[in-house]
């Protein structure tokens, strides 16, 4: 069964390009994941700094392969050494 992750990172106004640019990186090691289907990336129009990815992956399976790539975590590191709160996941069936 497909699933959509919800991945929710607030960012100061200082930081909204870094993490912009780190996003894209992210999203260009994503494409090339199994079972990754589509995603996107919205930008919150009344909290600045406040971006929701939405990805559709074949599975929770392929989804947790993905949480624990190597690769992924260091990106996700940097990422999260410039938000102003923790990375928040949710993930919908």
């Amino acid at each position: 069964m497909a699933v959509k992750i919800f991945i929710k990172r607030k960012a100061s106004e200082v930081h909204v390009i870094e993490l912009t640019m780190l996003l894209k990186k992210l999203r260009g090691l994503t494409l090339s994941q199994p079972g990754y289907i589509s995603g996107e990336t919205l930008q919150r129009i009344d909290e600045p700094g406040e971006t929701m990815v939405i990805s559709t992956w074949r599975s929770v399976e392929d989804w947790n392969k993905w949480v624990n790539n190597e690769k992924r975590m260091m990106i996700q590191g940097e990422i999260d050494q410039i938000l102003d709160q923790e990375t928040e996941y949710a993930i919908y069936g």
